[in-house]
């Protein structure tokens, strides 16, 4: 059962050994996130040196469930840009925001910043 949403820093927390990994580890088997974050996660990877095919195992192994950016959620986090654009929130952080405003789910980030985005969602910091 998913019970939380993360956002790309969320894993590359843990998977870097970072303060507030270990918040991600304990709900990655409960725990979903968009392909748009996941696509950040790959990405960061690679810029920190491993191989697209290196980086792609370590997503794989994590073992969240990916969910797809499908229309509607394109859409809803294209709506968040007008509630959102002031605020310095990327196009990645909209949509693990909008995943977690459909699901009514929480959304798990070190992004300090969206505890002042004045949106239904609860966001938990992992530091």
């Amino acid at each position: 059962m998913i019970d939380c949403i993360f956002d790309s820093s969320a894993i590359l927390a843990d998977i870097h050994g970072e303060p507030g990994g270990d918040l991600a580890r304990a709900s990655r088997g409960s725990a979903c996130i968009s392909a748009i974050n996941a696509s950040e996660v790959v990405a960061e990877l690679i810029e920190a040196g491993l191989s697209p095919d290196q980086a792609q195992d370590i997503f794989d192994q994590y073992g969240c469930e990916v969910v797809v950016a499908d229309r509607e959620r394109g859409m809803l986090s294209g709506r968040l840009h007008a509630l959102t654009r002031r605020k310095g929130v990327s196009l990645g952080d909209r949509f693990c925001l909008a995943l977690a405003l459909e699901l009514g789910l929480p959304a798990l980030t070190a992004d300090r910043r969206w505890k002042s985005l004045d949106l239904d969602v609860e966001v938990v910091l992992i530091r």
